[in-house]
């Protein structure tokens, strides 16, 4: 997934510092930073720098969500994003179909939701 953000370095330390994904690659233009690959486990996103070309005040990540599913245990992962300044849409909860999941809003308003594996 590619997300276009607003300012490429502030996200990339959201990501990276309260999130918990790492640089898996830079991609740089005349010395700046126009993008980078994060991973976490099996999950990559790409985070793009906006040109502003739309405007800089149009709403991201309107009427929709990434979900990112994983085998770690939510409320750990939960528990480090507090820990490290990060603000829950909501704390972890279990959902009706058997996973577990909590959601957060990145620094331009993409949403996300956090979610257990589906039990077998």
């Amino acid at each position: 997934m590619s997300l276009t953000v607003k300012d490429v370095e502030q996200s990339l330390a959201w990501y990276r510092d309260i999130v918990g994904f790492i640089v898996h690659q830079r991609y740089e233009r005349d010395g700046k930073l126009m993008a980078v690959s994060m991973k976490a486990g099996t999950v990559r996103i790409l985070l793009g720098q906006d040109d502003g070309a739309r405007g800089w005040d149009r709403v991201k990540g309107e009427g929709f969500s990434l979900q990112l599913t994983t085998s770690q245990i939510v409320d750990e992962i939960a528990a480090r994003i507090k820990e490290r300044g990060g603000t829950l849409m909501t704390e972890p909860a279990n959902m009706p179909w058997g996973s577990r999941i909590f959601r957060l809003q990145d620094p331009d308003g993409f949403k996300m939701v956090i979610s257990s594996e589906r039990p077998g």
